[in-house]
Order: C-alpha cells, then structure tokens, then sequence
C-alpha cells in the first residue's frame, strides 16, 4: 500500500484494520514485512512485529507482497492457492524481486491478452508505438518501424546521459556495467546500476501482481524480463538517469546504498509511480 505522505521515505505503510481495501474488486496488492502469515479459523491473519493481528481479505487481493523478516506456514498457503491469491519475496518497499509463487487456477485472462498481443506482428508494434509515443508525445511514431523507434530510443537515452552530465557538471565515458563486478564501475555507473535493479523489482512485482507476465515484452527480446525493461524505458530518465547524475555530485566520490536506496524511494513517491504502472500497462496494451 502507498505511502503518499513519504514519512520516512517508504512505498508502503504498515498493513492495518483501518486501512485494508474495501472493494468490490480485487486489490492488486498489499505489501508486508517483517511478521507471520498463518491461520485461524480458515481465514489468514498477520501478526506484525509488535503482535497487532490482522485479518486478511485474501479472497480480494491479488497478490502479496512479503519483504523482509516475514514467515507463512503452509497451511496458509494452501488457503491463499484456494482463494487464487498469488505471493512474491520481495526486498524491502519490493526495491529487490526474488521469487514468485502462484496457484494453478491463477486468472490468466491479462496474461492471454498480452500473449495475444505480443504474438500478433502488427499488434505487437502498435503496443511497441503506444510505449514510444508516452516518450516521444511530439514525433510521428505511427509510421515508424520497430527497428526505427528502436534507435530513435537509442539515441534519446544517449543524449539524456549527456544533457544530465552537462546539468551537474559530471565527467561521463558512457554506460558500463560488468555483470558480478559491481565494484568495478564509476560512481555514476553504479548509482545507475542500483536504481535500475530498484526499478526493476518495484515492476516485476507490479506486473505479477496484475496478472501479467514479466517475460512477454513487445520492444525489447531475449533477455529473462523483456516487458519489465519495455516498462522501466517509461520512467528511466527522472527515476534513474537524473538520480544517478545529481546523486554523484553530492556523495564527492563515496558510493552510498542507503543513500541511494532513499532519494530512489522519494522519487518513486513523488511521482506516484505504483499507481502510475497499473494505469500505463493498461494504456500502452490497449485495455
């Protein structure tokens, strides 16, 4: 759940009696931590870290999302399967993505439209139009091939990572990242590595949680979360690319995760982007 006051810089405040959805339809997800799911009386319940339990509606949430220091007995899960509630182990505020878990009778009707869609060639590049055009509002995409809005994206982030360079003043050789070798990067290189990885985790859980799937894309292709990346290409520049150029001036040298870790959540709370996700992956699919 979203915490739009930003007190203490998190995603999701604490999961309560006061706050949990009352809706018709099913919630999309709720977010937990550091607790016990299990049973009682057929029906799951969460007791929090301070022993405050909570009946959970599981039969009109979509998914969970469990950070950290969260436990589920099995008996719990037989009961979220029964009720097609689906579960993903998040890091905290859901910045990391680790595993998903879902039942066999799961509602696959998103997943079928996006299949669908992705399958279909001309369908395919009018989705692939409707992402470009949320980043190009002022080209004429609609002629333009797959492989031409490709490059246009190309040379559009290429020049972001300049004007920003040139913005804070901030030395830039290009982007380099060298899988497993974190440590061997610049300091921008590895803010923008970090912020990326956030992103990531905060839309694979979205995307799960939705009823879609990660690894149906329609730009990008042969890589493990193709429709995560189409995504994440949306909200790069101000979450990522802006945070990785600033952030460099201000930590003088010294990579900082926690640091990083606090200005990507407050970005991603200003800008109201768990709500923003749903509402363009709904828009770029046509639904």
């Amino acid at each position: 759940m979203i915490d739009s006051t930003g007190i203490g810089k998190r995603l999701f405040i604490k999961v309560q009696r006061n706050n949990l959805p009352q809706v018709c339809d099913k919630y999309p997800f709720i977010y937990l931590e550091r607790g016990r799911l299990e049973i009682d009386d057929s029906s799951v319940k969460w007791i929090d870290s301070d022993g405050n339990l909570v009946r959970l509606p599981v039969a009109t949430i979509n998914c969970l999302l469990l950070g950290p220091g969260t436990s589920v007995t099995h008996e719990a899960v037989k009961v979220l399967a029964a009720a097609n509630c689906g579960v993903c182990w998040v890091g905290e505020d859901s910045l990391l993505f680790y595993a998903v878990g879902q039942s066999p009778t799961a509602d696959t009707r998103n997943m079928r439209k996006q299949i669908e869609l992705a399958a279909h060639d001309k369908k395919r590049l009018e989705v692939a139009r409707r992402m470009f055009l949320k980043r190009f509002p002022e080209e004429e995409v609609i002629t333009k091939t797959l492989n031409e809005l490709m490059g246009m994206e190309g040379k559009r982030v290429r020049a972001s990572y300049d004007e920003y360079a040139q913005k804070y003043k901030v030395g830039w050789g290009g982007r380099s990242y060298v899988p497993g070798k974190f440590e061997m990067s610049d300091l921008t290189n590895s803010i923008l590595t970090s912020a990326n990885a956030a992103l990531y985790g905060i839309l694979t859980s979205a995307i799960y949680s939705m009823g879609f799937s990660p690894h149906i894309g329609f730009v990008h292709s042969g890589s493990p979360l193709p429709f995560v990346y189409d995504m994440a290409d949306l909200y790069k520049e101000v979450l990522c690319i802006d945070l990785a150029f600033s952030l460099t001036v201000e930590m003088c040298g010294q990579y900082n995760k926690y640091k990083v870790a606090e200005e990507f959540r407050t970005r991603v709370i200003e800008m109201d982007l768990l709500k923003r996700i749903g509402d363009d992956i709904r828009t770029v699919l046509g639904i």
